[in-house]
C-alpha cells in the first residue's frame, strides 16, 4: 500500500513496532488529512495535534526502551465528544457545553484503557447533541457525512468517529451505542461497528441505571474491532453488570473457523408502516445465500417484538435525555429535539420511570429467547439507505424528527433493551457504491464467536477494496 492510513490499525501497530513505521509521522499523516479533509466529511468536533505529536514522540521512545510494548503502541485513535478526556474541550455535541474542557474527575476508565494501550489521540469526533439522535448534526459543527456520498449523512450518535475511519482520519475509532450509534453509522459508511454486550465494556466510574449504553469499536476490519475490543473490556469491581472474562482474546476469537450455525433471520420491522428498502432487503437475501453457501443452517424467526414493546424505550430515553446537567440559563442553547425529550423526561415520574425499566426487561427478554432459539441472529441493520443530510431532522416538529429516526433504525434498538451483543458488517453495497450494513447478533457473553463468524464472512466476502473513497 502506498499510504500509512491504507493499512489497518493492525498493520499499523505492527509496522511500529517493525521500525517500518514511526509513531510521530504516522501522526504528522492523519493530521495532514484532517487539515485536508475533515471539512468535507464534518469527523471532528476538536483536534489535538500537540497532544497527539507529544504522545507519538513518546511512543517513539517506548521503541526503544526495555519491557513489554502496549498492543496499540504509536496507533493514532481519537475519542467520541460524549466521553471526556481530561483536559481537553468536551462538548457532548451541544452549544450548551460549546467551551467546555473536562477535570479529571470527568475521565472514564475507557479512557486510561485506551491511553495504556498505546493509542495516540488525535482529537475528539463529531457526534449530535448529548448522542440522542440518529444522526450527527447539530448548532457547533458541520454535519458528518459520509464518505461514499457527501450529500448524505454519517449516521449518529458515532457519526464524526465513523466518518473518519471511513475517510482515512484515523484507522479506528472508540464509538458508544444507546440505540444503535455505533451500528447505525458503521452501516452508513461500511465499516464494521461492534455493539459489546451489557457489562463487557465498564461503564466506570460513571455509571448508566438503564442499561442501553456501552462503549464499542468502529472499524475497518473484523480483526481490528476484535483487537480494539481486547483493549477496552477490562471490567471494574463494582461494575452492576458482570460477564465473565473471557479465556480466549477477541483478536484470537478471529482465527477461530465457526462450526456449523443455526441463524435465524428476520427482515419485518415492528413499527408499524415502516418499511425496508429494496436495496437493503437484496443485501439481506445476498447475505443470507452467503451463510448458507459457508454451510451455515439459516431459518426464517418471526419478529420476537410486539405492538407496544418498543413503548418501554421512549420514557427512559427521555430521563436519560434529561439527566444532562444543562444550567438553566443554557437550557434555550439546545436543539428542539433535545428540549422536547428533556421534558418529556421531566414530566416522568420515579415511579413510571420504573415501570418503564421493568417492562423494558420483560422486552429484552422476550428478544433474548428469539436469540437463544438459534446461534446467531440476521437482520439488516437499517432499513433504509443512508439518508441525505437533513432528511430525518425536524426542528419544526420533535415528534415527527424522533418518529423518522425510528423508521429509519428500527433493528438497532431492541439488541440495546436486551443488552445483547450485534456487528453491523459491510456486506452490502448498492449500484450507486453506496454501502448497506447487515447486523448479526447473538445471546449475552457470545461476543468472541459473534466475532469468530463476522470474521469468516469477511474471508469470504471482503470488503477492504471498498473502502477509503477519499484517497490521496
Amino acid at each position: 500500500m502506498s499510504h500509512p492510513h491504507e493499512l489497518t490499525m493492525l498493520e499499523q501497530a505492527a509496522a511500529i513496532r517493525s521500525g517500518d513505521l514511526s509513531p510521530v509521522e504516522l501522526a504528522e499523516h492523519y493530521l495532514r488529512r484532517i487539515e485536508t479533509y475533515d471539512a468535507q466529511v464534518g469527523a471532528y468536533l476538536t483536534v489535538t495535534a500537540d497532544r497527539a505529536l507529544d504522545e507519538a514522540r513518546r511512543a517513539e521512545r517506548l521503541l526503544t526502551g526495555p519491557g513489554a510494548l502496549p498492543p496499540l503502541l504509536g496507533v493514532p485513535l481519537p475519542v467520541k465528544d460524549l466521553t471526556p478526556v481530561a483536559g481537553v474541550r468536551c462538548t457532548f455535541g451541544s452549544a450548551a457545553f460549546a467551551d467546555t474542557v473536562a477535570e479529571p474527575q470527568d475521565e472514564p476508565h475507557l479512557v486510561s484503557l485506551l491511553r495504556d494501550a498505546g493509542t495516540v489521540m488525535l482529537g475528539k469526533t463529531n457526534t449530535p447533541e448529548f448522542g440522542l439522535p440518529a444522526y450527527t448534526e447539530s448548532r457547533i459543527a458541520p454535519p458528518a457525512r459520509t464518505p461514499f456520498d457527501l450529500t448524505r449523512g454519517a449516521g449518529g450518535s458515532s457519526g464524526g468517529a465513523a466518518a473518519a475511519v471511513a475517510a482515512g482520519l484515523a484507522p479506528a475509532a472508540q464509538g458508544s451505542d444507546g440505540g444503535g450509534s455505533i451500528r447505525i453509522p458503521a452501516s452508513a459508511c461500511g465499516l464494521v461497528g461492534f455493539k459489546p454486550s451489557r457489562g463487557r465494556v465498564s461503564p466506570a466510574p460513571h455509571g448508566d441505571v438503564s442499561g442501553l449504553v456501552t462503549a464499542g469499536p468502529l472499524t475497518r476490519t473484523v480483526r481490528d474491532a476484535a483487537a480494539l475490543l481486547d483493549v477496552m473490556a477490562v471490567p471494574v469491581p463494582g461494575d452492576p453488570w458482570q460477564v465473565p472474562v473471557p479465556e480466549t482474546s477477541f483478536l484470537q476469537w478471529c482465527d477461530r473457523p465457526p462450526a456449523r450455525l443455526r441463524i435465524g433471520r428476520w427482515s419485518r420491522p415492528d413499527v408499524e408502516g415502516v418499511t425496508v428498502d429494496p436495496e437493503v432487503l437484496a443485501a439481506y437475501e445476498e447475505t443470507s445465500a452467503l451463510l448458507a453457501a459457508l454451510g451455515h443452517e439459516v431459518v426464517d424467526v418471526p419478529q420476537p417484538l410486539r405492538p407496544g414493546d418498543r413503548d418501554a424505550f421512549m420514557p427512559v430515553w427521555a430521563v436519560l435525555a434529561g439527566s444532562a446537567p444543562v444550567p438553566p440559563e443554557k437550557e434555550d442553547d439546545l436543539l428542539p429535539l433535545t428540549r422536547w425529550l428533556r421534558e418529556l423526561g421531566r414530566g416522568t415520574s420515579g415511579a413510571a420511570y420504573t415501570q418503564a425499566l421493568a417492562a423494558m426487561q420483560v422486552v429484552g427478554r422476550r428478544i433474548a429467547v428469539a436469540v437463544a432459539s438459534c446461534d446467531v441472529v440476521l437482520t439488516p441493520t437499517l432499513a433504509r439507505l443512508p439518508q441525505p443530510v437533513g432528511a430525518l431532522r425536524d426542528d419544526a416538529d420533535p415528534a415527527a424528527d424522533f418518529a423518522a429516526q425510528v423508521a429509519f433504525t428500527p433493528f438497532t434498538g431492541p439488541w440495546n433493551m436486551a443488552g445483547l451483543p450485534a456487528v453491523s458488517l459491510p456486506l452490502g453495497w448498492t449500484g450507486g457504491g453506496l454501502p448497506v450494513g447487515m447486523m448479526l447478533g447473538a445471546s449475552h457473553g457470545a461476543d468472541g464467536p459473534l466475532l469468530a463468524l463476522a470474521a469468516q464472512l469477511e474471508e469470504a466476502a471482503p470488503w477492504r477494496g471498498r473502502i477509503l473513497p477519499i484517497a490521496g
